[in-house]
């Protein structure tokens, strides 16, 4: 009986192929931490750098992709772990008769396995049919004591990779606020020319929408400069996001509340770095309507790149930026960085809570937003 329950053992118990991971999640996580280590030198260097801002820049864009990565090792374990669990709880019936039938075997002394009630003959078959199922019952041990390990191992890496996540966040939050600081103490500044405040304040208390707002900022005189910007229209299909994150909505999709915009939808986590994607100049920035704070860059002549939804916005009005220039931080809510870290350990992965919407106009036109960026589709 015990040896037609190991039978039954043996055929049942096959793990599920997908269970095998595409990606190692600790190769992941190693990268992920080599990356917020040389994240953390440049962190250091930044100090002495001839312009710190650009370096602040650059390091906080390297602690969010090292942290990024990171979170999706954290994901793929937890992912996987739960994987593992859900195939021992389906099958934990089985395993344990496995593992009582193994158990019985090795307990048993060697001649009780040789002998059969029936006679030699039938100790004949049975040591036919024990040589048989032994190799089955074998390979389903080690697959068995494979999955443990492999949880073990997921486990460990959780805790460990956890402990590199807040250390991670800790430092792109001094590079962030070193990041703050040096753009205050900037003394000289490519500057187009100057809007004028009460024309801007008229145009903001009279503005009912962002289209308006954005056509009316148009419309301003500009005390001009003559200053070689590259041509735009040439980045089609080429520009990166201003924020590292996926696309929720596109160009003319209705949105959860029945409203059509003509822009994208950004989702982003919380104080990501918003950085200009092209050289441009600074035509408005601070709080909109119910839009958050709102960034309007003037890239070329009759040409407006709207950014909304920014929580700090940098820079002042009519400065000319360069393209990768900070522009600002998405918003954090208090204690929403200990909200990420509980979703990374969850698998759940929804830590993107943020959203910055992107709109283009030429003229008084909005176009796809989408037309001008390279974006990837995951």
């Amino acid at each position: 009986m015990k040896i037609l329950r190991a039978i039954t053992c043996a055929a049942a118990l096959t793990f599920p192929a997908t269970l095998i991971a595409q990606v190692n999640p600790a190769d992941i996580a190693a990268r992920a931490a080599q990356q917020l280590e040389t994240a953390s030198i440049a962190l250091q260097e930044a100090n002495q750098a001839r312009d710190r801002v650009a370096a602040l820049t650059q390091t906080i864009q390297a602690y969010e992709e090292g942290l990024g990565a990171l979170r999706e090792g954290l994901r793929q374990a937890a992912v996987r772990e739960a994987a593992i669990a859900i195939v021992f709880d389906a099958k934990r019936e089985q395993i344990a008769q496995l593992l009582g039938v193994l158990q019985s075997m090795q307990n048993a002394p060697a001649p009780v396995l040789l002998l059969h009630p029936s006679g030699p003959m039938g100790t004949a078959r049975s040591g036919m049919i024990l040589s048989e199922i032994t190799p089955a019952l074998q390979a389903q041990a080690d697959e068995l004591r494979f999955q443990l390990e492999e949880v073990s191992l997921l486990r460990a890496l959780q805790e460990g990779a956890a402990a590199t996540l807040l250390e991670g966040l800790k430092g792109v939050q001094d590079a962030r606020t070193a990041l703050s600081q040096a753009i205050s103490d900037r003394t000289e500044l490519p500057i187009r020319f100057t809007e004028d405040p009460a024309q801007l304040q008229a145009l903001l208390q009279s503005s009912e929408t962002l289209s308006g707002f954005a056509d009316g900022l148009a419309d301003l005189p500009e005390t001009d400069l003559e200053i070689d910007t590259p041509d735009f229209a040439s980045a089609q299909g080429e520009l990166t996001l201003p924020v590292s994150g996926t696309v929720l909505r596109r160009f003319g999709e209705t949105d959860a509340a029945g409203v059509v915009r003509p822009g994208l939808l950004i989702a982003t986590r919380p104080s990501s770095l918003v950085t200009a994607p092209w050289p441009a100049t600074l035509r408005y920035r601070g709080p909109l309507l119910d839009y958050g704070n709102v960034m309007i860059l003037e890239p070329e002549e009759d040409t407006l790149l709207v950014l909304a939804g920014l929580g700090i916005v940098y820079g002042e009005v009519g400065e000319v930026v360069s393209a990768g220039a900070a522009l600002g931080l998405m918003p954090q809510k208090p204690g929403q960085e200990d909200g990420i870290l509980l979703n990374v350990t969850d698998g759940s992965g929804n830590d993107r809570t943020e959203t910055l919407y992107i709109e283009l106009r030429q003229g008084n036109d909005p176009v796809d937003p989408a037309i001008w960026f390279a974006i990837n589709e995951e």
